[in-house]
């Protein structure tokens, strides 16, 4: 009777599983996001444009009141910061958007199930390329007051009063727009309704209102010494609007009636208005389908 002997096999070694195998890292996603947003045509396009109309609306303001005999040639400054808004918005709805518009959220999503850090990466990567586009367009508004100050010989001293203020907040200001209108499109997922919503809050909402208001109020009423109610209302709500919350953060203008919120209050109100919509994106993502 022969026994059967088995030979002892060596042990195989532990298969050990990738620290990311459970997805592509934060960093990854970031560095995906930054080409994907880089090799748009638009996004270059936009930061052409808002360093253009940045620096020609401003040249031009300089320009009609160097006549004036106590020009100021940084008065001139935030002059091409309203428009200059137009251009960050669309980039940052156009991003928010562009996986849901094209179909691509498929595959993007089955490469990162986790969902959240997708959005999380396209917040980093819009806010630096529209900071860049920002630092670019205010450094465009500067140049473009030498021409005038040059003609009246008046040196532009950029550290006085309220500039280095002035400029910070234009600087926040336009990287805040972009990401405002990254909130909106991820959270609409549709690139004309998110366009329209994010073009009636940042620039026909406030001026209805203020028309209203004006509409509303007889011009040829004896004047009180107050501001009437209506006026007050429509100023306070106009005021924790974005372009309210820009105004405060770039110039410091608060309107009659309304609440003095200072230039950290307006940073804190623009804040809002990007966090809340990104936390109800972030909240769809994780709760609803994609579709």
């Amino acid at each position: 009777m022969t026994a059967t002997t088995t030979a002892s096999r060596p042990a195989r070694p532990t298969a050990h599983r990738p620290a990311d195998a459970g997805g592509p890292t934060l960093l990854r996603v970031v560095a995906a996001q930054w080409t994907a947003l880089t090799s748009l045509r638009s996004s270059w396009w936009a930061a052409a444009l808002t360093v253009v109309v940045s620096g020609v609306l401003t040249h031009l303001s300089a320009q009609a009141s160097s006549v004036d005999p106590g020009f100021d040639p940084l008065g001139s400054l935030t002059s091409g910061v309203v428009l200059s808004q137009v251009p960050p918005l669309v980039l940052g709805v156009v991003v928010g958007t562009g996986d849901f518009s094209t179909g691509a959220f498929r595959t993007t999503y089955v490469a990162v199930p986790r969902r959240w850090p997708v959005l999380v990466a396209q917040t980093v990567a819009t806010a630096a390329f529209a900071l860049l586009t920002a630092v670019a367009a205010v450094a465009a508004a500067v140049l473009a007051l030498l021409p005038s100050a040059r003609s009246r010989d008046i040196a532009l001293e950029l550290g006085r009063d309220g500039t280095p203020q002035t400029l910070v907040g234009m600087t926040l200001l336009l990287t805040g727009t972009a990401l405002l209108g990254l909130a909106i499109g991820a959270l609409v997922r549709r690139s004309v309704p998110g366009l329209t919503a994010a073009v009636l809050l940042v620039l026909v909402l406030p001026v209805v209102l203020l028309l209203a208001t004006d509409l509303s109020t007889d011009p040829l009423a004896p004047a009180t010494g107050g501001v009437p109610p209506a006026v007050a209302a429509v100023n306070t709500v106009v005021t924790f609007l974005p372009s309210g919350a820009g105004a405060l953060l770039t110039a410091g203008v608060v309107v009659e009636g309304a609440p003095d919120l200072g230039p950290w209050g307006g940073g804190l109100v623009l804040a809002a208005w990007i966090a809340l919509p990104l936390a109800a994106a972030a909240l769809r993502l994780r709760t609803r389908d994609v579709v």
